[in-house]
């Protein structure tokens, strides 16, 4: 799939498209704001789960390919909010599920071309994560507090470095804390390994800071 190319612009706007007629349909009639948050959240299940089996059925389980990727924890964090609406789940969802996912969907690390189910899958899962995370909040299913930022960038710097301690044990690359993708991204701008790692963390607080503008309080419409 070429970056940007028709395919990649068409299911970008596919994404983009069924989350803004979710979020207008949780505005306009919150009746449905139930029967929304749970299907997204148990189709995000089961579409895990599924994927979970056909690549361990293939792969097997190995150090290297366990669900430890930001997008892996955004997408249960995304699904768990859904199914349970709890504050700092659905804080974390948001903030860190649109950045990674949102990034992820722009410049996309596919390891398998298009149609093939795992690039179908990544699209889905990845585009899941977003719709989920917004409708749950500009659908106005649930209100951030004003320290949402802060603990979910605090969730975020503690998950990634757990992993990268994870990483420096089993020589792994979770996160892409140890090596860029081969794709590229928007850690290609930010310099060589270990140095990426410093503005990849400010760049995330910075993206962090600009999801909470249009959501916090005063803001909200």
């Amino acid at each position: 799939m070429r970056l940007f190319g028709p395919i990649h612009l068409m299911l970008l706007a596919v994404i983009a498209i069924l989350g803004v007629l979710l979020v207008r349909l949780c505005r306009r009639v919150p009746t449905r704001r139930h029967f929304v948050r749970l299907s997204l959240g148990s189709l995000l299940v089961i579409n895990e789960l599924i994927w979970w089996r056909f690549r361990y059925s293939h792969e097997g389980i190995h150090l290297w390919n366990l669900p430890f990727q930001l997008c892996d924890v955004t997408l249960w964090a995304s699904a768990i909010a859904c199914l349970t609406m709890v504050p700092v789940i659905v804080e974390f969802a948001y903030f860190a599920g649109l950045a990674g996912a949102g990034m992820a969907l722009i410049t996309p690390d596919l390891w398998s071309p298009w149609p093939s189910y795992p690039a179908i899958y990544f699209f889905v899962a990845h585009g899941g994560i977003v719709i989920a995370a917004a409708v749950l909040v500009f659908g106005r299913i649930c209100i951030l507090s004003g320290k949402a930022v802060w603990r979910a960038y605090g969730l975020l710097l503690g998950y990634a470095f757990l992993v990268g301690m994870f990483n420096k044990i089993y020589g792994t690359n979770y996160m892409y804390l140890c090596n860029k993708p081969k794709n590229a991204s928007l850690l290609d701008t930010l310099g060589p390994w270990p140095w990426y790692l410093v503005p990849a963390a400010i760049t995330a607080f910075g993206l962090f800071c600009l999801l909470w503008i249009p959501v916090r309080p005063g803001n909200q419409k």
